[in-house]
C-alpha cells in the first residue's frame, strides 16, 4: 500500500447486508479528506472476534455546524505536519501483500517488561503463574480470599452472553432496559434509608446492643431505677454523634456525586455534537472528548484528531500512574471519521468486569470483522492529553464502568489492642453479673428475713396508709421470687457503666487526634514528591507500636525506581565499567557530528545520560564487521522494542558554542509504562538511536542523524510466563526482523546454538550478567534474527487467528510468539541501576535494633536482590547464607532438611511451643518471653549476652521453590527455618506468593506484621498484613489506595514505628485501662452503697450525675492525654530503637496490668465510700448531700489519678484536667439549684462546712497512697527501659546535672 492510497476503498464501503434493520447513521462532515497522509500507511490491527456485525451505510452526509470548522482546522494542521516528512519506507507492493498493523495487545501489567525487574510486577489481580494460583487456593481455604486477587474475574467472551452495542443507536442498544445509565453513586444512604441503615451498621457493635437492652429494661415500671428519659441519654448521645459524622461524610459523597453527574460532554445528536449531562449519557451514544477533558464513561475509540488514530491518555485517577498511555482508534473507523463518512456498526464486547488491563471485543464495520482490545478503549476517570479530540462510542456507563467496579474499599482491619479489650470487657461483664447476683441474693434473703414486717417497713409495706383515694390499696408487690429477679435486673441497670460505652467514642476521637499529628509531622514530609504522610485507616494506629515483622518490596520501596542505564554487554564485550561520563570535548564532537547529519537539529534528552566513549566510537565507525552490526541492532532493539511514547518540544539551545547559540533544539521526553523502558530508550537516544515518532503502525528512529521509518508488523508484549517482549518490524530495505528482549532465564533457552562464535558471546554475556547482578543492577538480555518470507507469512496467519480467538487468546498469542522467538542471535545485555533511597540502610539497622525482622520480597533475580541486600545492610558479611533454589517438591524438602540439620534448627509445633521459637527468633534482640519474666522488668542491658548466641542466618529463597513449599506439608518446615533466621530474602516471587509469605507468619504466630510496597503487585501483601503501608512512588497509587498508611519514602518507616507507633500504643493502652478503672471505681462505690441499703438498688446520686459522669465530667482529660501525652521525646526513641520492644512485649496493656488496676480500683472504691460514711455517721446529713459529696470526690479522685500518670504536661493538659473538676462543680451547682430535683440546694449547705473539703482531701490521699508508694518503689528498684530513658531525658535537660551519670541514659 502506498502512502497516498486511501485505506478503505469504495468497494469496501459499499459492503452491506440488506436483510438487517439499520441503526441511524453516525454522520460527520468535517471537511474533505479523501486520502490519508503518508504516515497513515498501515491497516487494521489485530482481528478479535468471530461474530458478524450487520450494518448499512447511508450516502447522505449531515453537516455538524458546531464542530466542522474545528475539526477541519485540526485535520489541515495534521496534514500539513505529515506531508513535510519523508521516510525510507518499505516497498508498497510488498507491504500490501502482508497487510498488518501494530497490534497493541491488551496490557495485563501495570509495569511492562524489565530485565531483572519484578517479573510478576502486576497487581495481585492479574494473570499469575501456577505457583501463585496454588498459593491463592491455599489462602482461599484459610478464608482470606476476599483479600486476594478475586477482584478481576475471568470474563471470557461468548456469543450467548456478549454485550451488543449498536453505534449511535442507544435505543436499540438498550431495548431491553438492561443497561444502567451513566449516573454514578458512591454514597451509602438516602434520606429514607439513612436512619434504619445507619442504626443497623452501628448496632454491629455488641456493646451498643448491651446498652440498648439496659435502656429497654429501664422503661419497665418495676425496673425504673433511673428516669426513663435519662437512661436513654448515653446511648442516644453516642448514636447521634456517630450518625452525624456518618451523615456528614455521606453528604459530602452526595455533593461529589452531584457535581460529577452534572458535568457536560459533547454527544452526537441529529448529526451534531451537543452538550449533554454526563448522567444522561447512554450506552451506544457517540461522544466527543476534547483535549484535557475527562472521560465520562468507558468508550471504544472511533477516531482521533491524529490521522493515524492515536490518542494519549493519562490514567492518574484510575491507577495513579502519571505517565501517558497510548490508545488507538481502528484505522477503518478513523478514516471514515476523518472523511466524514457515516459510522454504522455493531460492537460485541464482554460483560462489565473489573479488569482495567483487559478488554475483549470485536466490531463489525462495513463487512469487516475488526478486533478490539484494551488498546482501543478509554476508561472513565482518564484524561485526554496531547490530543486535540477523540470520538468514541459508549460501551459501559455509570456503575458498570471499570472505574466504578474497582471502587471497592480495602478490607477493614481491627486493632489487636481492641481484640484484647474485648477480652477484658468479657471479664468485666462476668464481674458485673457477679455483683448483680450478690445484690439479688441479698435482696431475696433480706425479704425472706423481714417478710412479716413488709406491711410496716417504709419502703416495703404492701398497703397504702394514706387518707387519699389510694388508702387501703396494695402496692405493686410481686412476691419474693419476682422481687429478687427484678432486683437482679435493676442492679444491671444501676451498674451498667461497668462496661464503658464512652470508651468507643473516646478511642475514635483519640485516634483521630493522633492521625492529625502524624499527618502534620514535618519529618515525614517528602519534598521530592510533595507528599505528606497519609492515615487512610483510623482503626489501627496503636498497632504501629507492636510490629514484629516488616515485609518489604524492593523496587521502588527500598530503591528509587528511577532507572539509570549503567552497563552494556555488546557482542561479548562489556562497556561502561570505567567511564561514567564521556569526555566533554569528545561528547561535544560526537554531538556536532550527529547534528550535522540532520541539518543542524539536535535531540536533547530531559535528563543527562552517561555514555561510554569506546562504545560511542564503535557505533560511529564506518565498519561492516559483526561487532558493528551487533552494536547497531542492539541499540535499534532498545529503541524499537518497547511501548514508550516520545514527547517532542522545541526549546532554545543551551549549547555554549557560538555556532549553536541560536539553533533550535528538539527536546525529547519519553513516557512509558515502566521506568526500565524509559531508561533503555533514553540510553539508545544518548548513543544516537533516537525514537521520536510512534504511531499504531510504524515508528521513526533517528539513527545517527538519518531518519528511518520502520513498519511495525506485530508486537508481543511482556507477560509473566514468557518473561520477554518481541516486536516484528520491516526495515526500510524490506528486510523483516524480530527484535526480542527479556529476562536471562527465558532468553538463553531460545538462542541459536550451532555457531561457535555465538557460544563465545553467550559465555561472555553470562559472565557479564553475573557481574552486573552482583553490583545490584537490573539485567536484560537482547537478541534478534531475520525472518524469512515463509516464516513471516506463517506467523501472520497464526497471529491473526490468535488475535481473533474468543477464548484463551493469551495462550494462543504466546504459542504464536514461540514461532518467531526462537533461534535468536544474541546481541548483548544491559545493566540498569535502581539506586537505593536515602536513609534505607540506617532505617533497616534501626528496625533490626528495635527487634523487628525485615523480610524482603522481590521479583528481581537472586544476584540482584543479594547485592541490594548487602548495600542496604539487610545482609552483612558475617551472615551465614542459606540458599533454597529447588525445582521439585522433593528437592525443596531436602534443601530445607539439610539447612535445618546443618544449623541446628528444631522442628516445632507452631503456637504451643511459642517460647522456643521466640528464643530462636530473638538471637540478638531484647526479648525475654512473657511467661518467663514480668513484662516490666528491665531489659536495657540484655544485649550483653549476644556474643554467646549462634551466628546470624540469612535465608534466600526463590519463587520457584515457593511453588512447592507453600503447601501444607512444607510450610511448617519453611516457617521453622525462616523464623530462625535473622533475615529472609525472597526472589522472583509473584504477588500472591508475597501474600502467602505474610500469611505464613500471621497464621503461625501472634506477632504483628507490616507490609510495605509501592506497586500494584504489592496490593495482596499489603492487604494481607496486619498493617499495610503504601509508598507514593513511580509505579502508580494502587499500593497507596489499598494501604492503611501511606508515605513518600521508606526511611519514614523508622519514625512511623519507633516514634508514632510507640506513642500511640502507650497512649491507647493506658487509655483503655484508665477507662476501665474510671467506670469501675464509680460502679463499685454504688455497689457498696446498695449493700448498706438493704440491697434495694437505690442510688444516692442523681440520675443526671450518673449519666454525666463518663460523658462530661471525666471524658475530656482522657481524650487530651490520649492525643498529647508522650513518655519519651522523639529524639530518644530514635536514638535508642530497642525501646520499641515495649510495644510487642505488651508492657502498656496486658492481663497482669488489668488485674492490678482492678485491685487498685477495689481499694479506691472502698476508701471513696467508707470515709464519707464514717465521717458523717453521727450527723443528720441527708442521702442527697452524701451523693453530692461522692460525685465531687470521685471526679476529683479519678482526675488526680490521671494526673499522676501524665508524662508530659502542656497548657491544654492542665486546662483539661483541672477544668474537668471545675466543670463538675459548676454542673453540681446548677443541678442542685433546680427545685424539682430531690438534691435541691444540698451543695450550698455542704460547701460551707470545712468537714466537706477535708473529707475530699482525705479520700484523695488515702485512696492514692498505695499506688504512689508502689510506683516509687518500682521505679527505684526495678526500673523499666522506658523509665531509665526518661530519667536520662530529664537529666539532659538540666544543665546542673550534666556529667553526673553520663552512661545511664545510653545504657
Amino acid at each position: 500500500m502506498t502512502s497516498g492510497e486511501p485505506l478503505l476503498s469504495s468497494s469496501s464501503r459499499a459492503s452491506n447486508l440488506s436483510s438487517v434493520v439499520h441503526p441511524p447513521p453516525l454522520t460527520l462532515n468535517i471537511g474533505s479528506f479523501n486520502c490519508l497522509c503518508p504516515n497513515a500507511s498501515f491497516s487494521s490491527s489485530v482481528f478479535d472476534d468471530a461474530q458478524h456485525n450487520f450494518f448499512d451505510l447511508n450516502d447522505e452526509d449531515f453537516v455538524s455546524v458546531r464542530d466542522s470548522s474545528f475539526c477541519k482546522r485540526s485535520l489541515e494542521r495534521s496534514a500539513s505536519l505529515v506531508t513535510t516528512k519523508e521516510f525510507h519506507s518499505a516497498d508498497s507492493q510488498f507491504f500490501q501483500q502482508f497487510l498488518l498493523e501494530c497490534p497493541v495487545q491488551e496490557r495485563k501489567r501495570m509495569v511492562s517488561w524489565g530485565g531483572a525487574m519484578e517479573l510478576h510486577n502486576s497487581s495481585a489481580t492479574f494473570e499469575i503463574s501456577g505457583a501463585s494460583t496454588r498459593v491463592q487456593e491455599k489462602l482461599n481455604k484459610s478464608q482470606r480470599s476476599h483479600r486476594k486477587s478475586h477482584q478481576f474475574e475471568d470474563n471470557l467472551l461468548h456469543e450467548e452472553n456478549a454485550r451488543l452495542i449498536y453505534i449511535s443507536d442507544p435505543k436499540r442498544t438498550n431495548d431491553k432496559y438492561e443497561f444502567t445509565g451513566n449516573e454514578i453513586r458512591t454514597s451509602k444512604y438516602t434520606l429514607i434509608t439513612f436512619l434504619p441503615k445507619n442504626l443497623f451498621i452501628q448496632f454491629h457493635r455488641v456493646a451498643y446492643l448491651y446498652f440498648l437492652a439496659i435502656a429497654a429494661l429501664n422503661q419497665l415500671p418495676p425496673l425504673a431505677v433511673f428516669g426513663r428519659t435519662v437512661s436513654l441519654f448515653p446511648l442516644l448521645f453516642v448514636l447521634c454523634v456517630t450518625a452525624v459524622k456518618d451523615g456528614y461524610e455521606d453528604w459530602r459523597r452526595h455533593r461529589s456525586d452531584r457535581k460529577e453527574n452534572n458535568r457536560e460532554a459533547l454527544v452526537l445528536h441529529s448529526g451534531q455534537f451537543q452538550l449533554k449531562k454526563w448522567k444522561k449519557i447512554q450506552a451506544g451514544e457517540v461522544v466527543k472528548i476534547c483535549a484535557d477533558e475527562a472521560i465520562p464513561c468507558d468508550m471504544v475509540l472511533l477516531g482521533t484528531s491524529d490521522p493515524s488514530g492515536i490518542a494519549y491518555i493519562q490514567t492518574m485517577n484510575l491507577d495513579g500512574e502519571s505517565n501517558l498511555k497510548t490508545r488507538y482508534a481502528r484505522q477503518e473507523t478513523t478514516s471514515a471519521v476523518l472523511e466524514g463518512d457515516s459510522i454504522l456498526g455493531l460492537i460485541r464486547c464482554e460483560q462489565p468486569n473489573r479488569n482495567i488491563y483487559e478488554f475483549t471485543a470485536n466490531m463489525e464495520f462495513k463487512g469487516q470483522k475488526i478486533s478490539l482490545s484494551q488498546s482501543n478503549i478509554i476508561l472513565r476517570g482518564c484524561q485526554l492529553k496531547n490530543t486535540e479530540w477523540v470520538i468514541g462510542v459508549v460501551v459501559y456507563a455509570g456503575q458498570e464502568t471499570k472505574a466504578m467496579l474497582n471502587s471497592a474499599e480495602s478490607p477493614s482491619k481491627r486493632s489487636r489492642l481492641e481484640g484484647y479489650m474485648n477480652r477484658e470487657t468479657l471479664w468485666l461483664s462476668i464481674f458485673l453479673l457477679g455483683m448483680c447476683l450478690v445484690v439479688a441474693i441479698g435482696m431475696g434473703l433480706w425479704l425472706e428475713r423481714h417478710k412479716d414486717q413488709l406491711d410496716t417497713l417504709a419502703y416495703y409495706r404492701k398497703i397504702y396508709f394514706t387518707n387519699g383515694r389510694d388508702n387501703g390499696k396494695t402496692y405493686k408487690y410481686y412476691g419474693i421470687a419476682m422481687e429478687t429477679f427484678f432486683s437482679f435486673l435493676s442492679s444491671i441497670i444501676v451498674f451498667q457503666i461497668m462496661i464503658p460505652i464512652s470508651l468507643y467514642i473516646t478511642m475514635e476521637l483519640v485516634r483521630l487526634g493522633q492521625s492529625y499529628f502524624m499527618i502534620g509531622d514535618k519529618h515525614m514530609y517528602d519534598s521530592s514528591t510533595d507528599s505528606r504522610f497519609q492515615c487512610r485507616s483510623l482503626n489501627i494506629n496503636e498497632d504501629l507500636g507492636q510490629i514484629r515483622y516488616v515485609f518489604s518490596d524492593k523496587t521502588g520501596t527500598l530503591t528509587e525506581n528511577k532507572m539509570e542505564f549503567q552497563r552494556a554487554s555488546v557482542y561479548g564485550k562489556s562497556y561502561g565499567s570505567s567511564v561514567l561520563m564521556a569526555d566533554p570535548l569528545q561528547e561535544s564532537n560526537i554531538a556536532e557530528a550527529t547534528a550535522a547529519a540532520v541539518g543542524g537539529r539536535k535531540w536533547k534528552l530531559k535528563s543527562e545520560i552517561a555514555v561510554d566513549s569506546e562504545l560511542m566510537s564503535l557505533l560511529h565507525r564506518d565498519l561492516v564487521g559483526d561487532e558493528r552490526i551487533a552494536a547497531h541492532e542492539f541499540f535499534l532493539t532498545l529503541a524499537a522494542c518497547n511501548t514508550v511514547i516520545p514527547i517532542l518540544t522545541h526549546s532554545p539551545s543551551s549549547c555554549c558554542t557560538e555556532s549553536q547559540r541560536h539553533e533550535d533544539v528538539e527536546a525529547i521526553d519519553y513516557q512509558g509504562e515502566s521506568p526500565d523502558e524509559q531508561a533503555l530508550v533514553s540510553a539508545a537516544s544518548a548513543y544516537g538511536y533516537t525514537l521520536f515518532e510512534r504511531t499504531s503502525g510504524h515508528i521513526v528512529i533517528d539513527v545517527n542523524g538519518e531518519k528511518q521509518r520502520f513498519d511495525v508488523l506485530g508486537l508481543h508484549e511482556f507477560d509473566s510466563v514468557r518473561k520477554r517482549m518481541s516486536v516484528v518490524i520491516r526495515y526500510p530495505d524490506n528486510a523483516v526482523k524480530v527484535l526480542v528482549k527479556g529476562a536471562d532465564t527465558s532468553m538463553f533457552s531460545i538462542l541459536a546454538k550451532d555457531i561457535e562464535r555465538d557460544d563465545h558471546t553467550r559465555h561472555a554475556t553470562q559472565a557479564h550478567l553475573t557481574e552486573y547482578s552482583s553490583q545490584g543492577l537490573r539485567t536484560l538480555v537482547v537478541a534478534a534474527r531475520d525472518l524469512t518470507d515463509a516464516e513471516l507469512e506463517e506467523w501472520q496467519c497464526k497471529y491473526e487467528d490468535a488475535s481473533t480467538s474468543l477464548t484463551d487468546r493469551s495462550l494462543k498469542l504466546r504459542q504464536t510468539a514461540a514461532l518467531i522467538e526462537c533461534n535468536l542471535n544474541l546481541l548483548g545485555a544491559t545493566g540498569i541501576e535502581d539506586k537505593l533511597q536515602v536513609g534505607v540502610p540506617e532505617t533497616i539497622e534501626s528496625l533490626r535494633q528495635a527487634g523487628i525482622k525485615v523480610w524482603v520480597l522481590t521479583g528481581d533475580k537472586q544476584e540482584t536482590a543479594i547485592s541490594i541486600g548487602l548495600s542496604c545492610k539487610l545482609l552483612t558479611a558475617d551472615m551465614q547464607q542459606i540458599i533454597i533454589n529447588g525445582n521439585s517438591e522433593d528437592e525443596c524438602r531436602n534443601l530445607l532438611a539439610d539447612a535445618k540439620a546443618k544449623y541446628g534448627v528444631k522442628s516445632l509445633n507452631c503456637r504451643n511451643q511459642n517460647l522456643e521459637w521466640k528464643k530462636n527468633d530473638e538471637i540478638d534482640y531484647l526479648e525475654i518471653p512473657a511467661d518467663k519474666k514480668p513484662s516490666n522488668l528491665p531489659q536495657w542491658h540484655a544485649g550483653k549476652d549476644e556474643g554467646m548466641m549462634s551466628p546470624s542466618l540469612a535465608l534466600i529463597i526463590d519463587g520457584n521453590s515457593l511453588v512447592y513449599i507453600l503447601e501444607k506439608d512444607l510450610e511448617s518446615e519453611l516457617f521453622n527455618l525462616a523464623t530462625s533466621c535473622r533475615v529472609v530474602l525472597c526472589c522472583r516471587v509473584a504477588p500472591l506468593q508475597k501474600a502467602g509469605i505474610v500469611d505464613l507468619i500471621k497464621c503461625r504466630t501472634d506477632d504483628m506484621t507490616l507490609a510495605i510496597g509501592d506497586g500494584a503487585n504489592d496490593v495482596s501483601m499489603i492487604q494481607m498484613a496486619d498493617v499495610g503501608v503504601g509508598i507514593c512512588g513511580q509505579e502508580g497509587r494502587q499500593a497507596v489506595m489499598a494501604s492503611d498508611f501511606a508515605m513518600g519514602q521508606f526511611r519514614f518507616l523508622e519514625r512511623l514505628l519507633l516514634v508514632h507507633g510507640h506513642w500511640n500504643y502507650q497512649r491507647v493502652g493506658y487509655l483503655v485501662l484508665y477507662n476501665f478503672y474510671r467506670n469501675a471505681v464509680f460502679v463499685l462505690m454504688l455497689f457498696w452503697y446498695i449493700l448498706c441499703t438493704a440491697f434495694s438498688a437505690t442510688s444516692a446520686l442523681t440520675d443526671w450525675s450518673s449519666v454525666f459522669y463518663s460523658v462530661i465530667y471525666t471524658s475530656v482529660p482522657t481524650i487530651v492525654v490520649g492525643i498529647l501525652d508522650k513518655d519519651l521525646s522523639h529524639k530518644t526513641l530514635i536514638q535508642y530503637p530497642k525501646l520499641y520492644g515495649a510495644g510487642y512485649r505488651h508492657e502498656s496493656y496486658n492481663m497482669q496490668l488489668f488485674w492490678m488496676t482492678m485491685i487498685d480500683t477495689l481499694w479506691q472504691s472502698l476508701v471513696l465510700f467508707y470515709i464519707p460514711l464514717y465521717t458523717y455517721k453521727e450527723s443528720s446529713i441527708d442521702i442527697w448531700s452524701m451523693g453530692s459529696l461522692w460525685t465531687i470526690a470521685v471526679v476529683v479522685l479519678v482526675n488526680i489519678h490521671l494526673a499522676m500518670d501524665i508524662q508530659r504536661w502542656v497548657l491544654i493538659t492542665h486546662i483539661a484536667v483541672w477544668g474537668s473538676i471545675i466543670i463538675t462543680c459548676a454542673c453540681m451547682v446548677v443541678l442542685d439549684s433546680i427545685p424539682i430535683f430531690p438534691n435541691y440546694w444540698t451543695i450550698y449547705h455542704l460547701a460551707k462546712s470545712p468537714t466537706y473539703w477535708l473529707t475530699i482531701l482525705l479520700i484523695i490521699i488515702v485512696a492514692l497512697l498505695p499506688r504512689f508508694l508502689i510506683k516509687v518503689i518500682h521505679q527505684i528498684f526495678w526500673p523499666s527501659d522506658i523509665q531509665i530513658a526518661r530519667e536520662a531525658d530529664i537529666l539532659r535537660k538540666r544543665p546542673d546535672y550534666l556529667g553526673l551519670k553520663p552512661d545511664r541514659g545510653s545504657s
